[in-house]
């Protein structure tokens, strides 16, 4: 346990700029507080102790704002930046050098019993106030944007972005925990290739207007007393009338943007 620790105490310098010495980390930094009560409180757990661990889960949550379940399994390494509002469930497993923002909830979504919250791999970032529910598993190096909801497994190395959460691969582009400036915005991406198509709709709808337009003026030419023949003139052009519309290539390819983001609905 004290060398868990101390790799709990040292990643705080390599993870928070505004970490400068050891005495502030110490008594400045509810996160590692919250870990050293959770972490003797697992102990006494595992040994079937009664009552005690959940009254120290307690005081340290009075103390730091950071709800820790003594029954969850927290690897080394752990830093949870800020911490308040953090709740960790009873079955949650979280990896070693996880990073996990303030507002955080890695939660169940009923009252099943056994695993009912999630398993976190290893340098896992879990932005501020993302909600992680359910017994799901989120994979090694997986950054999880903040403010999202996530409810179904994530593999390794993606992000998570969105309410319900929703994969995007970052094709083997490595990303900085602190980064969180950098996740890429799904939602947007997707109400562009709306707009977008929306235009390309509006233009290929008044095409066809101007050239229906122009077929009724063609037609009303042929039924007129002055064309004795009853047919359109020589150079009407037929395909106004018949024309099929072909959806360009920009338009499938935002086809495609928009059925990838449906398909990740409730990841």
């Amino acid at each position: 346990m004290l060398k868990t620790l101390i790799t709990d105490f040292k990643i705080i310098f390599d993870r928070d700029p505004a970490a400068r010495n050891w005495l502030e980390v110490l008594f400045c930094y509810p996160g590692l507080q919250a870990l050293i009560f959770h972490r003797f409180a697992h102990w006494l757990w595992t040994v079937g102790l009664p009552f005690v661990p959940r009254l120290i889960s307690h005081i340290a949550r009075f103390l730091t704002g950071i709800e820790i379940h003594p029954g969850a399994t927290i690897g080394k390494g752990v830093f949870i930046d800020h911490g308040m509002g953090v709740v960790v469930g009873e079955t949650a497993i979280i990896g070693d050098y996880a990073l996990i923002y303030q507002g955080v909830t890695l939660g169940g979504t009923g009252k099943e019993c056994g695993k009912r919250h999630p398993t976190i791999g290893e340098n896992v970032v879990v932005g501020a106030g993302a909600k992680v529910l359910g017994n799901i598993q989120i994979g090694n190096n997986v950054r999880i944007g903040a403010g999202s909801v996530v409810l179904r497994d994530v593999p390794s190395d993606c992000t998570v972005v969105g309410i319900p959460g929703r994969i995007v691969y970052r094709s083997g582009e490595r990303v900085e925990p602190l980064e969180h400036g950098r996740l890429p915005d799904s939602e947007a991406q997707v109400i562009r290739a709306l707009v977008d198509r929306i235009e390309t709709l509006e233009q290929q709808i008044q095409g066809l207007q101007t050239r229906q337009s122009i077929a009724a003026c063609y037609a009303m030419a042929a039924v007129s007393p002055e064309n004795e023949s009853g047919q359109l003139p020589e150079n009407a052009p037929s395909e106004v009338i018949s024309e099929p519309v072909e959806p360009t290539p920009s338009c499938r390819l935002r086809d495609r943007i928009i059925d990838e983001f449906l398909d990740g609905a409730g990841i």
